[in-house]
């Protein structure tokens, strides 16, 4: 069983930087896309990064593109979230999630690993 753990939240202000992490463990790391999420008070979870098991491709939710970074070490198991210029309205619980499957009758994306969420919060 694969075991995901976040790092790096805080509280900073607006403008200022963070870079989380999200360490796995298993020897499969590599082989599996993985993608960070978050979830503010009150709203819906919603996606907001995307890394290709080897590194390559990425893509971001329109909100964060040119703000944030996402990048894998594969020989650390770990990927990372470099958030730059962060906004009050980007404060959430963040989640790092790997392994997903496309089911079609919900048209969604599902995982088999999820870690335990780390709170990032930006004041104003």
């Amino acid at each position: 069983q694969v075991q995901l753990v976040e790092s790096g939240g805080g509280l900073v202000q607006a403008g200022d930087s963070l870079r989380l992490s999200c360490a796995a463990s298993g020897r499969t790391f590599s082989s599996y896309a993985m993608d960070w999420f978050r979830q503010a008070p009150g709203k819906e979870r919603e996606f907001v990064a995307t890394i290709s098991g080897s590194g390559g491709s990425t893509y971001y939710t329109d909100s964060v593109k040119g703000r944030f970074s996402i990048s894998r070490d594969n020989a650390k198991n770990t990927v990372y979230l470099q958030m730059n210029s962060l906004k009050p309205e980007d404060t959430a619980v963040y989640y790092c999630a790997g392994r997903r499957t496309w089911v079609s009758s919900t048209r969604r994306y599902e995982y088999d690993y999820w870690g335990q969420g780390t709170q990032v919060t930006v004041s104003s």
